[in-house]
């Protein structure tokens, strides 16, 4: 599957991917994977070994996950025969790492401190011209309120990093528009001060519909104020310069995008301007300096010592081997409300796939549904459904082991929550423990038994634990790199790419057509559910 591309940087060939004869044997098929298979099916799920996984940042204990010295070894066996070695090369080295789109997958390169990359010197062009656009915008005291208009890539991670690191207040006030819901727009203009006010319109193609219609929506409020020079309330970051012209935002108030970094990869890149003029340019440097130190550990550190690699073969054995279907993320931790959709993003968006570079059906379940609430919340709405329900669900922990503000016993018992919820999932509480206890206060026995049996908790439930020191720019960055390339080695493991997102594309072509009917068109063909519809709303 990996050779050499046309730059010489190891990647998939065109040959390997597109000729049926060359294709190797499915996932399912090779003898890497049966091995796995077996070692994980007789592993130890009792978390009766300490096994902490240190990464820049962040520890990753993964004891009450499967676990066993055949276990890794399988592990490390099934990478080797996956080319794991070669593909991350290929990631890091800027090779054709997306192969269904012909390009990189560059995004370690945006946070990247080696001078030596080919891309530097344009990364680092645009690292200054965001820089000193806040840096100017600061000393002349321009902008009390800032509006993102972008969705998807090009509002999660923002809106993720500034809800995050900025509970104790903004340099601006920051809002965050994406949905095309005419609500949306409303809301996120409302009570604002046109001549105070920028427009950050994000998005890499230009085209995006939503983000385009908000963005001329933007564009009418400022007219319709009497701002004269709308180009001075507005910037873009695209790598579509002319599509920002017609929207009437000059060269200059363009950042670029570059097409090998993908939307949901893009926080590190110009995307990032809203989080350096509500927290300052020095917040952005520590989220990519967190993020390039876990690039490190990822490129450098054994298997057996990869946290990535780990948290991706524990996500491996979930999915494919238990049969696990989705993962939790619980985020005990407030300021952290929107981990949960944007891995969401992440990990749905590239391993929703069921097809493999060959163009084969895959031949195991692929991708997870990523779901979740930030703790204690989640405790009270569906954490039942985790301890008792009947399908079985992986959980990651994710908590700052010290808190930023001065109530310690609020902070003592979130930690506590924490733990309690992980234990109890593992460990359980079977129907022989739990009779004695209801006997003392039920006289009855059949009673007892009976109210013994809805307390019972199954257990064995995995979970990972995810420990923060603190939250920081650092160690958020660290955070979400570490997701990133967990994803991308099961998509290694998988056969498939985790670079592009066809299945988001065929809908935005169908609300195209639907759209122009709305508005008086020709009518299409549809089924009769949607032809329905349509006629009902022109």
């Amino acid at each position: 599957m990996w050779g050499s591309n046309e730059a010489g940087i190891t990647g998939p060939t065109a040959a390997a991917l597109w000729r049926a004869d060359t294709a190797p044997a499915p996932l399912a098929d090779t003898q890497a994977w049966r091995q796995f298979v077996v070692s994980a099916q007789h592993a130890d799920l009792t978390a009766s070994t300490l096994r902490i996984v240190q990464a820049p940042h962040v520890a990753v204990d993964l004891s009450a996950q499967a676990q066993s010295p055949a276990l890794m070894a399988a592990g490390e066996a099934l990478l080797a025969e996956r080319g794991f070695d070669a593909a991350r090369a290929c990631l890091l080295e800027g090779g054709m790492a997306n192969c269904t789109e012909a390009r990189p997958a560059w995004h370690t390169a945006l946070r990247s401190p080696d001078a030596s990359l080919r891309v530097a010197g344009q990364v680092a062009t645009e690292r200054e011209r965001v820089r000193s656009f806040v840096r100017r915008a600061d000393a002349e005291g321009r902008y009390r309120h800032v509006v993102n208009i972008g969705i998807g890539g090009s509002d999660w991670g923002p809106r993720l990093v500034v809800s995050a690191l900025g509970n104790a207040g903004t340099r601006r006030d920051m809002r965050f528009v994406s949905n095309i819901d005419g609500h949306a727009i409303e809301a996120g203009l409302l009570g604002l001060d046109p001549l105070h006010t920028l427009f950050i319109v994000s998005s890499k193609s230009f085209n995006t519909i939503e983000t385009l219609r908000n963005a001329e929506r933007a564009v009418e409020w400022l007219r319709a104020a009497g701002v004269q020079d709308v180009n001075a309330h507005m910037v873009a970051v695209t790598s579509n310069v002319a599509g920002a012209a017609r929207l009437g935002i000059s060269d200059e108030h363009v950042f670029k995008l570059w097409d090998w970094a993908g939307g949901r990869y893009s926080v590190w890149s110009s995307i990032g301007l809203p989080i350096a003029l509500a927290l300052g340019v020095e917040t952005l440097d520590g989220l990519l300096e967190g993020a390039a130190e876990m690039d490190a550990h990822f490129a450098s550190a054994p298997i057996s010592e990869n946290a990535p690699v780990q948290l991706a073969l524990t996500a491996l054995v979930n999915r494919n081997v238990f049969g696990y279907p989705s993962l939790n993320i619980a985020a005990y931790d407030a300021r952290l409300t929107n981990l949960a959709p944007y891995l969401q993003q992440l990990d749905m968006e590239s391993l929703g796939k069921s097809v493999d570079v060959y163009g084969r059906p895959v031949s195991v379940p692929t991708g997870s549904l990523v779901w979740g609430v930030s703790g204690t919340d989640a405790q009270h709405t569906f954490f039942q459904w985790l301890h008792q329900g009947t399908d079985p669900t992986p959980v990651d922990f994710v908590v700052c082991r010290e808190a930023d503000h001065t109530f310690a016993d609020h902070h003592r018992l979130l930690l506590a929550n924490c733990l309690a919820q992980r234990e109890a999932l593992l460990r359980g509480k079977s129907f022989d423990t739990l009779l004695p206890e209801v006997s003392k206060t039920e006289s009855d026995p059949d009673r007892a038994a009976w109210l013994a049996r809805h307390k019972v908790h199954p257990g064995g439930r995995p979970s990972t634990l995810l420990v923060l020191p603190r939250l920081t720019a650092q160690s958020l960055g660290a955070l979400l790199a570490l997701y990133e390339h967990k994803v991308f080695v099961q998509g290694i493991v998988w056969g498939i790419n985790p670079f592009d997102q066809w299945g988001v594309e065929y809908g935005k072509v169908l609300a195209t057509g639907i759209a122009e009917e709305l508005n008086g068109g020709a009518p299409r063909p549809h089924d009769v559910s949607t032809a329905h519809w349509v006629d009902a709303w022109k």
